[in-house]
């Protein structure tokens, strides 16, 4: 199978679909990668590392795309990069369309075989794709709401983990999940106070065992959000349904009862967010304020730490890209229900029942 591996084009999106190790790898099995110009600068990697490692490398994005067979990306195709996939041709990216009616009528337009990394899921039913971005996600969230708030960048002007005789923070995290629990990692390392919202009940047991007395937990309901959300000074939501838009548990009269400068940061903004006012913003332009309250809601915050998550990503999604160039898209979904479970578009339908239906499209299945 031909393989291409096109330069990111959405806005500071810095990461890559391809390592050089990765292209190594399939070249050794007989496959061939096609890397476009300048496709690994902003992970410090240039051509003749991939040239290295086996790869042909293409002047532009339309060499790519007409050359390849399946298409490897991280964020989900542009308008342009839509208009050039065709009909035999496999895309394997992050595809968020749930929230993306645009971009979905642009693959179902292509006719391509769109696979989202986000619907992979594992045996066990977890997401082995979106995890990785999920930690870093989680992660980041902390440092960009501990930077939000201070006073010169809008936010309330506190320190996160205040300072022997003055309080901490008061961090919310709704969502106990991956984002979650790798947010609450860094707040409670911060010496924050945090406490995790989220409707399991089991979940929020593993939490306050794995962190004891340094975190609170607190079961969802719309009444102990909105209690929690009025004293907060950051708030985070990581909540996640999977392939579905993510439901909007901070209405926007809770956010008119919130202190001006406290900050919201929404890990949840490529699935639609799950702040009722948040909208999605760029690494260019990251925050807007609405009643007062500093809203971050950057649909690619993993692309700032780009070398971290492209490592991270490839790391997960290469044996999958393996598993597609080997045995051909058809068979390798037959072989794998997991991965299966990652196509959302084939043969201009929405093969995702969830995705269908909340872009109210019919579904059909593959």
């Amino acid at each position: 199978m031909r393989i291409g591996v096109p330069r990111e084009i959405k806005v500071h999106e810095y990461r890559v679909g391809m390592v050089p190790a990765g292209v190594r790898e399939l070249t050794a099995a007989g496959h061939e990668v096609l890397v476009e110009t300048g496709a690994g600068n902003g992970i410090g990697v240039d051509d003749a590392q991939y040239q290295a490692a086996g790869a042909k490398t293409a002047a532009s994005a339309a060499e790519v795309f007409q050359g390849a067979d399946m298409i490897v990306k991280v964020k989900e195709p542009q308008a342009r990069e839509c208009a050039m996939l065709r009909k035999d041709q496999v895309l394997f990216t992050y595809l968020h369309l749930a929230a993306d009616p645009e971009q979905a009528q642009g693959l179902i337009k292509s006719g391509a075989t769109a696979i989202a990394y986000e619907t992979v899921t594992g045996r066990n039913g977890s997401l082995p794709l979106l995890t990785p971005m999920s930690e870093v996600a989680g992660r980041m969230s902390i440092q960009v709401g501990a930077a939000s708030l201070q006073k010169a960048n809008g936010g309330f002007g506190i320190l996160l983990g205040g300072v022997p005789g003055v309080p901490p923070a008061k961090v919310v995290i709704l969502g106990g999940g991956v984002a979650g629990t790798h947010a609450a990692e860094m707040a409670v390392g911060m010496r924050a106070d945090v406490t995790v919202v989220d409707r399991s009940v089991e979940r929020l047991r593993e939490l306050s065992y794995l962190f004891g007395a340094s975190l609170r937990t607190a079961y969802s309901t719309a009444q102990t959000i909105e209690r929690l959300v009025q004293d907060a000074d950051l708030v985070v939501g990581t909540v996640l349904v999977v392939g579905a838009a993510a439901p909007k548990l901070v209405t926007r009269a809770m956010i008119k009862t919130m202190k001006a400068g406290t900050v919201l940061v929404d890990v949840s903004i490529d699935q639609g967010g799950c702040f009722e006012t948040s909208h999605a913003t760029t690494h260019a332009d990251p925050t807007f304020v609405v009643d007062g309250v500093i809203h971050y809601c950057v649909a690619n915050m993993p692309g700032a730490v780009p070398r971290t998550s492209t490592l991270a990503l490839t790391n997960a999604t290469l044996p999958y890209v393996r598993a597609l160039a080997d045995l051909g898209w058809q068979e390798a979904l037959r072989r794998d229900a997991g991965l299966a479970a990652g196509l959302n578009v084939h043969a201009g339908s929405i093969t995702h029942e969830v995705v269908a239906r909340d872009l109210k499209l019919p579904f059909r299945k593959a």
